[in-house]
């Protein structure tokens, strides 16, 4: 058996064992139709439920895979990525594996299936062995595109099944059981040598040989070359010609249109009336070019096609005269289809090239006349010469709007490439560069930079275009790295336009941009003229709170007071901002949020990146923003010291980012949190292997990142003992920060570990960077960044024991203020160790076990060894820990919270001594991560979700 053979058995025995078989196959035509295959996989599955029936099962994918599957038009707003497409495909697949168990799911020509279909099934492919599910693929292997390598083995290890060429007694066989058992042996080994094994040319040889009576006998035998002569190439061609020119204008126009032909389309087609392609499709299916019928007759309620003649392409066949080319319903005839894919490529190859053209111009007349919309079209289009022709622009540009909404931005391109070279009218060709130029966003950013350029440089009329262009082409930009020219192009737009709006949201997008800058030259005086301007808005529209938004973050790098940059984020925040405005991007409500993290209010932080996560997930950017979201969740949990969960978050950010591409700043956010996090789980050896893997280190990105990549990287070189790099590194960032004026150790605590590095060799230098360090974080008030300060200085300090406990004793005192639970834990074994080392035992005993305890609840697994170590050097024995309980307050830490947020003393009303109040509290701020000015905030949110 062949291959197309072998998965018909495949097919028929699952079927027969009440097995749920989804198939499909690709096409040599219809390998340009995104998710071709795919609807053929999984529509016949659901295309019978209703509307509220599809949106039941499918849940929130079903406005993220429906556009793709054909079972909905594409909701307003921007498109899926094209990997949350495919989450939503493998959750479908999945879904339908689960429900209708065992499911078997056949893919032949797997070679010619379209590129989004064969990606997505090639990924999903290693889960089909975790499902009850069978996948069953073919394909030609030097054929088989690099989106499929997955099926190759050479991943996986798993070794394709290849199929040989029949032998001479499996042809012999063959041919007796199609022939007669009488046929001798020189005339089957004879069919074997002229068919050289070949599965599909065998059959067809056999065939011919009982359509024509052929005697199976050696006297015969010399007769095979001619009859093996007409399955393929020349000799097929042959043969259809012998039918009549009708016949084979007939064929071409289903050459042309691919698969499931509709007699009336091909007809309009090939300029044939209804009787005559009733006729001919007869004469090519008892020559065995066409399939036999396989379905009874049925109405086709679609539109009638428009006689040839009225198509814009000149038909490349004169209509017969009286023909009746739109003679209404077709009622007679069923779907059309070729014997064999290499019966219709043969066809298709063998037509003159300018016949081709002319039947794809044809073609996609008479699609867009049937109603079957510019998508349908769109394939036949690309196969057209350039004319200049409007229409076609028109319906490439439909089609690609169409694609590029259900999830396929690489078609889309290819449709508006091609309408480019039409061209389009000189006032379009703008409009047609920035959509080509927005298709290409997610994948070839350098390719959408110039052709948005370009797009500037045509004379736009369209205001609305013209800025739409400047505000993507500064997104890319940006992204790209390339932060001056983006800010560059906003001040120039920003002097040439004549609208206020217009101005004051570049203006917002150039401080934007600006502040992401490493290398901005005036960045104290950019500060200023954004807080005057910031100052006097009142948030009325989106572009006013985004440039709140950016104040609050600006300052907060400056390290202004908290309660101000807070204040800041709270307007920002009134009114609403989107993370998925595909038209702002996702940037400010980013930094707000980031706002509240710094200030230690991770509660609330991580409430705005929840949400903000929600909202990418439905719209289906589940890429390099969904990387993002998880891996700055991770971040929000790290500094709240949850570093098991955020070890989660941000290894799934890690994956994500895998995926998008390498060096992306999705991976270089991803990498640096996640070294982050393993360090201060102690675990040096796989923080530097993360490193290496990803290439962490120098070129540093030229953006300012969270938290700070190069200081993340020198605080690897610290942990592995290359202090003068380290040192080296963190000085530097300092040379790039301080002229900025950006100077919170809350947001990058480059001084904090410029002084470890420096404490061996210049001691003293080390406590006096420490301890600006100190001065600017009391400057910010947030406690966990006093906390911190305070500890560093103390573990540089070179003088008395005594100031070294009185320095981590008021750290311990305003972390215990803070939702810092891992620098919590840090300084409380600090202290112990201190304390312990003055002989102060048992107040050393108190901080030790209570910083062990948080230590674990924390997951820093060196620092719990460290502890216990500790304990054991005090003669003492560490307690059996206390299970680390959830974030649900306790009735005494409730109380003691809501009488603290009246202003009134827990102590008195509790009947605690203050050391007991002061314990209560540090568990309230860490388990609703904020700070004592947001507990009165948090505990009304608290009330809010309590039920």
């Amino acid at each position: 058996m062949g291959k197309t053979t072998l998965l018909a058995e495949i097919r028929r025995r699952a079927a027969a064992k009440g097995c749920t078989v989804l198939s499909a196959r690709g096409g040599d035509q219809e390998q340009r139709v995104a998710f071709h295959v795919a609807r053929q996989l999984l529509q016949p599955q659901l295309a019978a439920a209703s509307r509220t029936e599809l949106r039941d099962r499918l849940g929130s994918w079903y406005d993220i895979v429906g556009p793709a599957l054909g079972l909905c038009t594409a909701a307003e707003g921007a498109p899926p990525d094209p990997q949350g497409l495919r989450d939503g495909l493998d959750w479908v697949l999945t879904h339908l594996a689960v429900r209708r168990a065992p499911l078997v799911v056949v893919l032949d020509d797997a070679h010619w299936a379209d590129p989004e279909s064969l990606g997505w099934l090639s990924a999903f492919s290693p889960r089909a062995e975790e499902l009850p599910m069978l996948l069953v693929v073919a394909y030609r292997p030097d054929e088989l595109p690099e989106s499929g390598e997955e099926f190759t083995g050479r991943r996986s290890g798993q070794r394709p099944l290849g199929l040989e060429p029949l032998t001479s007694t499996a042809i012999a066989r063959l041919v007796r059981d199609r022939v007669g058992a009488h046929a001798d042996d020189a005339f089957c080994r004879e069919c074997w040598t002229v068919t050289s094994g070949n599965p599909f040319e065998a059959v067809e040889l056999a065939a011919r040989i009982r359509d024509r009576g052929l005697e199976p006998t050696a006297e015969r035998a010399p007769a095979l070359r001619d009859l093996a002569a007409a399955v393929k190439g020349s000799g097929l061609i042959a043969q259809i010609e012998r039918l009549g020119t009708a016949a084979v204008r007939l064929a071409w126009a289903c050459a042309v249109l691919g698969t499931e032909i509709s007699p009336q389309l091909a007809g309009a087609v090939a300029g044939l009336g209804r009787d005559e392609v009733a006729r001919c499709a007869e004469l090519l299916r008892r020559t065995r070019v066409l399939a036999p019928a396989r379905r009874p007759a049925h109405p086709d309620t679609g539109p009638a096609a428009r006689p040839a003649s009225a198509s814009p392409f000149p038909s490349p066949f004169p209509s017969p005269s009286g023909a009746d080319t739109a003679s209404g319903p077709e009622t007679t005839a069923d779907t059309l289809e070729f014997v064999h894919p290499l019966i219709a490529t043969a066809v298709y190859d063998a037509i003159p090239a300018a016949t081709r053209v002319a039947l794809h111009g044809q073609a996609a007349w008479c699609v867009v006349d049937a109603g079957l919309g510019p998508t349908a079209a769109a394939r036949h289009l690309v196969e057209t010469h350039p004319e200049g022709d409007p229409w076609v622009v028109k319906n490439l540009r439909a089609a690609a709007r169409e694609t590029l909404r259900a999830g396929a931005p690489d078609t889309a391109r290819r449709y508006l490439a091609r309408a480019l070279r039409e061209p389009p009218d000189h006032d379009e060709r703008a409009a047609v560069l920035f959509e080509l130029g927005s298709a290409s966003l997610l994948t070839e950013p350098a390719t959408t930079v110039n052709h948005l350029r370009a797009a500037l440089e045509e004379p736009v009329a369209d205001p609305a275009l013209r800025h739409g262009i400047v505000y993507r082409l500064s997104q890319v930009l940006a992204h790209s790295d390339r932060l001056v020219e983006a800010s560059e192009l906003l001040d120039r737009e920003s002097r040439l336009t004549t609208d206020a709006r217009t101005r004051l949201r570049m203006q917002s997008e150039k401080f934007m941009w600006d502040a992401f800058r490493a290398d901005e030259p005036d960045s104290p005086a950019r500060s200023r003229r954004l807080a005057t301007l910031a100052d006097r808005l009142t948030g009325r529209d989106l572009t006013e709170r985004y440039i709140i938004g950016l104040r609050a973050w600006d300052a907060t790098l400056r390290a202004e007071p908290a309660a101000l940059a807070v204040g800041h984020a709270e307007r920002a925040l009134d009114g609403g901002l989107s993370w998925a405005d595909e038209s702002r991007g996702f940037e400010v409500p980013v930094l707000v949020a980031l706002t509240f993290l710094y200030a230690d209010r991770p509660g609330r932080a991580e409430e705005l990146f929840a949400a903000g996560t929600a909202e990418f997930e439905r719209q289906g950017w589940r890429g390099a923003h969904l990387s993002f979201a998880y891996t700055l969740l991770g971040y929000i949990r790290y500094r709240r010291g949850r570093l098991v969960e955020a070890e989660d978050f941000v290894r799934a950010g890690l994956r994500l980012a895998e995926r998008v591409g390498p060096r992306t700043p999705a991976q270089w956010y991803a990498t640096g949190v996640m070294i982050e996090v393993l360090l201060a789980r102690g675990r040096t050896e796989e923080a530097e292997r993360i490193a290496r893997t990803h290439d962490f280190g120098e070129p540093f990105p030229a953006a300012v990142t969270f938290p700070d990549s190069q200081t993340v990287h020198a605080e690897l070189l610290l942990a592995t003992g290359r202090t003068e790099e380290a040192a080296a590194e963190l000085a530097a960032v300092g040379r790039r920060l301080d002229p900025r004026g950006m100077r919170n150790p809350a947001w990058c605590p480059w001084q904090l570990h410029l002084a470890l590095a420096e404490a061996c060799e210049t001691p003293g230098r080390a406590r006096d960077t420490a301890l600006a360090a100190v001065e600017r974080a009391r400057q910010y008030g947030a406690p966990s960044a006093i906390g911190q300060a305070l500890r560093v200085t103390a573990e540089v300090s070179g003088r008395s024991d005594g100031d070294r406990v009185k320095l981590l004793e008021e750290s311990v005192d305003w972390l215990d203020r803070s939702p810092a639970a891992y620098e919590l834990a840090r300084s409380l074994v600090a202290l112990g160790t201190a304390l312990r080392r003055t002989g102060r035992v048992d107040e050393a005993a108190d901080h030790l076990y209570r910083g062990l305890e948080t230590a674990q609840s924390c997951g820093a697994d060196a620092l719990v060894e460290d502890a216990r170590a500790e304990l054991a050097a005090a003669g003492l024995r560490p307690r059996t820990l206390l299970s680390a309980g959830t974030d649900t307050l306790t009735t005494r830490e409730r109380a003691a919270a809501e009488l603290i947020a009246r202003g009134e003393d827990p102590a008195a009303a509790l009947g605690a001594d203050r050391a007991t109040v002061t314990r209560l509290l540090s568990a309230v701020y860490r388990k609703l991560g904020t700070d004592p000015a947001g507990l009165g905030t948090a505990l009304r949110a608290l009330g809010d979700r309590s039920p």
